[in-house]
């Protein structure tokens, strides 16, 4: 088995019943004990409240897992950091060693293909960061959504990333970025960033037969649904702009590259916003979920 599906999991799939992926970095990395479980079982909450099977991914003992139990969750938070990040080119060493494993939105989406899930929600997708054409450093996030047939449903890309390039390369690799309600794609901790999106969605059936469109055509590839922070926990750019940039400069200053980069930027923009930009981060994710949870409903009717 490539895979260890949850049975609950595996049943709803056999059944046509709504599933929706969810990463575990956001528990491992993302946020202290207990708090980081906490929000990962009022996710899983809502995904359940609003008639959906929620399958959250990661690695256990060398094995993908698609559907943590409660108390595999709970580890996970308690491990914390001591569980590695895993993107696509860790996958081998990690399961070859028989380790842990916290999936990334990439990580995620290779596990969630594999067991038969097309939907997966998270906060905000990794992209092209800030200085890319020196550094070179660009999410592998991106490459997943040009080649695994996964729906991705988000608040955008990070705001701490190069935003214009990011949707350059989402255009390249023909990955749909749609608008959930929104002509304007989100920046995460924002609902504005003055680009646009492909497509305005009107409603979630839109979405789903859209996406049951991609796949009936075998057009092989992601489909990157970005989804507004509700208002009230939107920040003001201006203010969250100006904190990044100061993340950014201590970043450098430190020598902080490659993956540690989006874990250590996270984490500065909470200690500068007095954890004002965690909060909006955990509500834009329940809201995500529950429009995540709508859209796979809709389209379970249309298979």
């Amino acid at each position: 088995m490539k895979v260890r599906v949850n049975p609950e999991v595996e049943l709803a799939l056999k059944e046509n019943r709504p599933v929706i992926a969810l990463e575990s970095t956001i528990i491992s990395h993302g946020m202290p004990y207990p708090q980081n479980v906490e929000t990962a079982l009022n996710v899983e909450k809502i995904i359940r409240d609003h008639g959906g099977v929620p399958a959250t991914v990661g690695i256990i003992d060398g094995v993908g897992v698609v559907g943590l139990t409660k108390d595999e969750i709970e580890e996970f938070g308690k491990r914390g950091m001591a569980i590695p990040k895993v993107s696509r080119r860790d996958i081998p060493v990690i399961c070859a060693k028989g380790g842990w494993g916290a999936s990334t939105v990439a990580t995620t989406m290779i596990f969630a293909a594999l067991a038969g899930v097309e939907f997966f929600v998270t906060g905000g997708i990794g992209g092209v960061h800030r200085g890319a054409e020196k550094t070179m450093d660009v999410s592998a996030d991106l490459e997943e959504l040009g080649r695994t047939n996964v729906t991705v449903i988000c608040a955008g890309a990070k705001a701490i990333l190069d935003l214009p390039k990011t949707l350059e390369v989402l255009e390249t690799k023909g990955v749909p970025v749609l608008g959930y309600q929104t002509a304007e794609l989100p920046a995460f901790y924002t609902r504005t960033s003055g680009l646009k999106v492909d497509y305005e969605l009107k409603d979630a059936a839109e979405a789903a037969s859209i996406v049951k469109a991609k796949r009936d055509l075998g057009l092989d590839g992601g489909v990157l649904i970005t989804n507004p922070i509700p208002e009230e926990y939107s920040m003001d750019p201006a203010i969250i702009n100006g904190v990044i940039d100061e993340a950014i400069k201590e970043m450098d200053a430190k020598g902080i590259t490659g993956k540690q980069c989006t874990p250590f930027l996270l984490a500065k923009v909470a200690e500068i916003t007095e954890g004002r930009s965690l909060a909006s981060n955990i509500r834009l994710v329940y809201n995500n979920a529950a429009v995540g949870t709508e859209i796979a409903k809709e389209y379970a009717k249309l298979k």
